[in-house]
């Protein structure tokens, strides 16, 4: 969310963490590409070189590179004599294996991630998790709506902003509970599948809440949030136009 956050938004979301937490599995894991961070760290520095500390940055840098590269001559030197290859040429050569080397094993504990995210995945648990994608998406657009209006544009306020934030609370309260409920389920499937008799009754308690609360006032206010999130969609489109 934008760094501006209201406070009423403080929270609400359901992070990439918590959803692990929640679930007990590594979901929403992306494999990590090497050269993005690196490229991060390389927007950083040159960010930093174009602000009032660029003279030390630059200093700092080379130092760090300089010292480096010496450090490891020094090396090669001592230990290895027998080399003919350049050290610079070698240096080189051995980032470019090292990065190589750790992108596959980024590949490997990712597709392993992957493996056991498969082997545990239900048709509930995908539900869920599109649902708390829909249920993140209303508050982005929301934190994105306030932004508009900070920037000068008061004809986008929310109204009845309090029922949306009270209905955004109950959804996540319900979403929170479904993720534990699932996880139960699912951890304990075989044993549950075993002694159906003994949770029957449970099961049953669980469709009748479930079919309840299809009908309940919080039903009636998610909608009027997803509404207003489509509302907010349209007039950022609008505002893009005139812009």
């Amino acid at each position: 969310m934008g760094k501006a956050v209201r406070n009423d938004l403080h929270g609400l979301d359901i992070s990439h963490k918590e959803l692990q937490k929640l679930t007990n599995l590594p979901v929403k894991d992306e494999l990590i590409i090497i050269s993005n961070p690196l490229r991060k760290f390389a927007q950083r520095i040159l960010e930093k070189i174009k602000g009032s500390e660029g003279a030390t940055v630059v200093f700092i840098s080379c130092s760090i590179f300089v010292f480096s590269y010496l450090l490891f001559d020094l090396i090669l030197k001592l230990f290895a004599t027998w080399m003919s290859i350049p050290s610079w040429v070698l240096l080189i050569i051995l980032c470019l294996w090292g990065g190589g080397v750790t992108q596959i094993v980024l590949y490997l504990l990712w597709w392993k991630k992957l493996k056991v995210i498969n082997q545990n995945m239900t048709n509930a648990l995908e539900i869920l998790l599109n649902d708390v994608d829909r249920y993140n998406a209303v508050i982005k657009a929301i934190d994105i709506n306030d932004q508009i209006e900070a920037a000068g544009n008061p004809g986008v306020v929310i109204q009845e902003r309090e029922r949306v934030i009270a209905a955004l609370k109950l959804t996540r309260t319900d979403l929170v509970r479904a993720l534990k409920t699932e996880r139960i389920l699912r951890e304990n499937k075989n044993f549950i599948l075993r002694n159906t008799e003994l949770f029957a009754n449970n099961l049953a308690t669980l469709t009748a809440m479930q079919v309840t609360e299809e009908a309940t006032e919080h039903g009636r206010l998610l909608n009027e949030a997803l509404q207003i999130a489509l509302d907010v969609q349209l007039e950022m489109k609008r505002l893009q136009t005139q812009a």
